[in-house]
C-alpha cells in the first residue's frame, strides 16, 4: 500500500547541511500499528511529513497503491493529503475561531461534500469519540484529551487510508493517554496507523509494529514487510473549498476580534464618507441646479423670430468699448455699427419648419407659433356688439406639436377655474399669483368692477370671423364690413370662448409673472390660415402691387407679404418659441438648430437666441470641477486605507499562520488560502463601504439643516443610490488589493513550518 524506496531529505541553513534522512527503504502494510521510535533529530517527524505529503523528498521515491509520487504537482500532494491522510498532531491543531463540529467538518468541506451529509457524518464521528454533546462547543472550552478526541474524529473524516499520529498523547496525563491510545488502537484494526513517539512503552503495549530510527537511518524493524507487487490503482479526488466556505472561515475569525475590525472599517470608511458626502451635495446642487435651469428654460425658450439681433457681434462691440485703453493714431474714420445695422432678418422657410418638426417630439417641452396673422373677434358688452381692439394681448399658448397640451405648461402652470381643453374654440386667460390681469384687457372684455368672478369670465364668449364675411369688396378694393351685429349672428363666424383660468404654479417663476392675457392654442390659427387662405381677399391681393385695403402701392416685396400675413395667407411664423423637456434636450435642440446652419450664407443662416445658455454652461462646469477637485482630495485618504488595509491583512496572516499550516494539512490548496484571507479583505471592504455610507447618511440630514440655514434650499444633500453602489464595489476592491499581497504571502507559507507557530 505505502512504500518508501531510498527516501533522502537534507536541510541547508547558511554552509551547514543537515540529513534528516539517509536513503530509507521501508513498507507498510494496509492495516496494521506502527510505532517510530528514535531520538529527538533522528529524522522520525521528517519522515512522518514527508509521508503526509507536508514535506518533499530531495531523492528516492514514495509509491501509493503502486503510484509513484515523484511526478506529483501540488495539487496532487492537497488531494493526496485530503483523501488519503488524517493526521493526529501532538498540539492537536484545533481552528479555535469554528465550533468542534465545524473543525470535524472541514475536511470533508475541502473535499466537496455537501453540507448535510458531512453535517450528518461529523455528528457520527463525535458520538464515535464520546463528543457528540460538545459538537457546538469552541475548542477553547474543551479539556486536553477532549481536543485529541476532537482532531482524532477529524482524522477520520474522509475515511483516510493513513492515519498519522505525532506524539498524540504527548501533552495529556497517563489516563488520558491510555485512552487516546485503545482509541487509536480501534482505528488500526482496519487503517495503516503511524505514531511517532518518544514513549517505548506506549509502543509495546500499542503498537504491533516497531520501527527505530536513529541519525535519519533505519536501524530497526520488528515486523519488516516482503515487498508486494501491486498495480496502479491509485485515483486522486481533487479537493475544492468554495468562496462560501472562505467567506465563513473569515466571518468566524473576524467575530474573534470585532473591536479590531470595527476600528479597521471605520478608518477604512473616512474616505468613503468624505466622496458620499461630496456626491450627495454634488447630487443635491446638481438637482437645484436642473430645478432652477428648467424654470428658466420655461420662462426664456430658444426664441426664433423673424428679426434677430446677434448677441455675439453685439457683445464684441460692447467688449470693444468698455477695454479700449488708448486713442488711434492714424488718420482714419472707422464706421461704426448701429443697432440697427445688427439686426438680422431671418428667412424662417418651408425646409426650417419642417426641420424644427423633425425634432424628437419628446425633447419638446412645448412649443408656439405666433403667426402675424389678425384675429377678426368681436363679442357683446351688454347687449351691445363690439370689435376687440387691436391693442389686446392674444398669444399662442405652448403646445406640443400635434397641438395636444404640453408638458411646459402641465409642469409650471395651474387650471384655477374651469377646464383646459385641446379644442381650438377654446380660450385661457392667464392671471399673475395675486390673480390680477391688465386693467385695459378687462375694459376690453366689458369688465370695468372692482373686483370680478370666475364663473363671469369662464363662459365669456367670442366670435371670430373669418376673411369672406369681414371684408367687403367695393370695385377693385376692400373695406371692412361694419354691420357687427349681422357678423355676431353669422353662421360662418367661429365661436370661441374662454374655458380655464390658469396661473403659474406656486413656487414656479411664473407664479411672479403678471397676467398675460388671453391665449389661444396653436390649432387656431393653422385652421384660420387655412381658410383665409382661400378668401377672396387674399386671393386678389396675391395678384395686386398694391395694398388692397388702403391702395397705397407696395415699396417692396417684403411689404406685400406683410400685408398678406395680416390678411391670414399662408406665410411662415414671425416668431417661434420652443420650450425644451429638460436641459439635456436643450442642447439636442440647438444641435438640430444648427445643423440647419451648416453651410449657409449669414445671410440665409436663422439667428436663435439662448439666453440661458451662459448661465447652464458656467453653472454646469463650476459643479463638476468643484466635485472632482473634493473627490481627489478624499480619494487620497482610499488609497491610505488600502495600504493600511495590506498591513492589517498582514497581521492577520501572522496571526493566523498556524491556521494556514491545519488547513494545508487537511488539503487545502494554495488558492484556498488566498480565498480565505481574499473573503476577509471583502468582508472589511463590505463593512467598511457600508458603514461609510450609513454615516454619509446620517450626516446628510445636519448638512442640510445647515445648509438651508444658510441658502433657504431644503433637503440638498441627497446620495444617488447609482453612486452608493459603486463607492460600496470600489470599497471592497480597494480592500481585496490592499490584502491582495498578503494573502499571496499565506499561500506560500510552508505547512511543516506553519504547523510549528505557536
Amino acid at each position: 500500500m505505502l512504500q518508501l524506496k531510498k527516501i533522502k531529505k537534507s536541510y541547508k541553513t547558511g554552509d551547514f547541511i543537515q540529513h534528516a534522512l539517509k536513503g530509507i527503504d521501508l513498507e507498510f502494510r494496509k492495516n496494521e500499528f506502527v510505532a517510530i521510535l528514535g531520538p529527538s533529530g533522528s529524522g522520525k517527524t521528517t519522515l512522518l511529513n514527508i509521508i503526509g505529503g507536508l514535506d518533499r523528498y530531495d531523492s528516492g521515491d514514495l509509491i501509493i497503491n503502486g503510484k509513484s509520487t515523484k511526478k506529483f504537482k501540488q495539487s496532487d500532494w492537497d488531494a493526496y493529503r485530503n483523501n488519503s491522510i488524517g493526521f493526529i498532531f501532538q498540539s492537536y491543531n484545533l481552528i479555535s475561531h469554528i465550533s468542534v463540529l465545524e473543525n470535524v467538518e472541514m475536511g470533508m468541506t475541502l473535499s466537496g461534500m455537501n453540507a448535510k451529509k458531512r453535517h450528518k457524518k461529523a455528528l457520527e464521528l463525535l458520538k464515535k469519540v464520546g463528543l457528540k454533546e460538545h459538537a457546538h462547543k469552541k475548542p477553547n472550552q474543551l479539556s486536553g484529551g477532549q481536543m485529541q478526541r476532537v482532531a482524532i474524529a477529524r482524522a477520520l473524516a474522509n475515511d483516510p487510508d493513513i492515519i498519522l499520529a505525532d506524539e498524540p498523547t504527548g501533552a495529556l496525563d497517563t489516563k488520558t493517554s491510555t485512552q487516546i491510545m485503545e482509541l487509536i488502537t480501534e482505528i488500526a484494526k482496519d487503517k495503516l496507523v503511524i505514531m511517532v513517539t518518544h514513549n517505548p512503552e506506549l509502543a509495546n503495549v500499542y503498537a504491533n509494529r516497531i520501527v527505530e530510527f536513529r541519525d535519519g537511518e533505519l536501524i530497526d524493524d520488528s515486523n519488516p514487510l516482503d515487498s508486494d507487487k501491486e498495480e496502479n490503482t491509485y485515483n486522486i479526488k481533487k479537493t475544492s473549498m468554495n468562496y462560501l466556505t472562505a467567506l465563513k472561515l473569515s466571518f468566524n475569525n473576524i467575530k474573534t476580534k470585532k473591536g479590531r475590525t470595527l476600528i479597521t472599517a471605520f478608518a477604512s470608511s473616512i474616505g468613503i464618507i468624505g466622496i458620499a458626502l461630496i456626491l450627495s451635495l454634488s447630487n443635491g446642487f446638481k438637482l437645484q441646479i436642473d430645478k432652477f435651469e428648467k424654470d428658466t428654460l420655461s420662462q426664456a425658450p430658444i426664441i426664433i423670430s423673424k428679426q434677430s439681433m446677434d448677441m455675439q457681434q453685439m457683445t464684441n462691440i460692447v467688449q470693444e468699448d468698455d477695454y479700449l485703453i488708448e486713442y488711434p493714431t492714424d488718420e482714419v474714420i472707422h464706421p461704426q455699427k448701429t443697432v440697427e445695422t445688427m439686426i438680422h432678418i431671418n428667412k424662417i422657410t418651408k425646409e426650417y419648419m419642417d426641420k424644427i418638426r423633425s425634432i424628437d417630439s419628446n425633447k419638446i417641452g412645448g412649443i408656439a407659433f405666433q403667426r402675424a396673422t389678425n384675429l377678426n373677434l368681436i363679442t357683446k358688452i351688454n347687449g351691445k356688439t363690439k370689435q376687440l381692439g387691436q391693442n389686446i394681448s392674444i398669444v399662442p399658448t405652448p403646445s406640443t406639436l400635434d397641438n395636444k397640451q404640453a408638458r411646459v405648461v402641465k409642469d409650471n402652470f395651474e387650471v384655477i377655474y374651469g377646464e383646459l381643453t385641446e379644442k381650438k374654440e377654446d380660450l385661457v386667460l392667464l392671471v399673475d399669483s395675486k390673480n390680477r390681469v391688465s386693467e385695459s384687457l378687462l375694459k376690453e372684455l366689458g369688465f370695468e368692477q372692482e373686483n370680478i368672478n370666475f364663473k363671469d369670465i369662464v363662459g365669456k364668449e367670442f366670435k371670430l370671423i373669418l376673411n369672406n364675411d369681414y371684408y367687403k369688396k367695393i370695385g377693385e378694393f376692400y373695406t371692412v364690413n361694419t354691420d357687427l351685429e349681422k357678423l355676431y349672428e353669422s353662421n360662418n363666424v367661429i365661436t370661441l370662448k374662454i374655458s380655464a383660468i390658469m396661473r403659474g404654479k406656486e413656487g414656479s417663476d411664473f407664479a411672479k409673472m403678471s397676467g398675460s392675457g388671453l391665449m389661444y392654442n396653436n390649432s387656431l390659427t393653422d385652421y384660420i390660415i387655412e381658410k383665409n387662405n382661400q378668401s377672396d381677399i387674399v386671393k386678389s391681393q396675391k395678384e395686386k402691387d398694391y395694398n388692397i385695403l388702403t391702395t397705397s402701392p407696395f415699396k417692396n416685396d417684403d411689404e406685400k407679404e406683410t400685408m398678406l400675413s395680416y390678411l391670414g395667407a399662408e406665410t411662415s411664423p414671425i416668431m417661434i418659441s420652443i420650450y425644451p423637456s429638460d436641459f439635456d434636450s436643450k442642447d439636442e435642440i440647438l444641435k438640430v438648430l444648427d445643423d440647419y446652419n451648416e453651410g449657409k450664407s449669414d445671410e440665409d443662416k436663422i439667428i436663435y437666441i439662448d439666453e440661458a445658455k451662459l448661465i447652464t454652461t458656467m453653472s454646469g462646469n463650476i459643479m463638476d470641477a468643484i466635485t472632482i477637485v473634493l473627490i481627489a482630495f478624499s480619494a487620497i485618504s482610499l488609497v491610505v486605507s488600502s495600504i493600511m488595509i495590506g498591513i492589517i491583512t498582514y497581521i492577520s496572516v501572522l496571526e493566523r499562520t498556524k491556521e494556514i499550516g491545519i488547513l494545508r494539512a487537511l488539503g487545502a490548496r494554495k488558492k484556498d488560502i488566498t480565498r480565505v484571507f481574499n473573503a476577509e479583505t471583502f468582508i472589511i471592504g463590505l463593512t467598511s463601504g457600508t458603514l461609510g455610507l450609513l454615516i454619509a447618511k446620517i450626516l446628510t440630514f445636519p448638512a442640510n439643516r445647515i445648509i438651508e440655514k444658510l441658502t433657504e434650499l431644503k433637503d440638498v444633500a441627497k446620495l444617488n443610490p447609482k453612486h452608493a453602489l459603486i463607492l460600496l464595489i470600489i470599497s471592497i476592491l480597494l480592500t481585496v488589493i490592499g490584502g491582495f499581497i498578503p494573502a499571496k504571502i499565506a499561500a506560500k507559507k510552508d505547512p511543516v513550518e506553519a504547523l510549528r507557530t505557536e
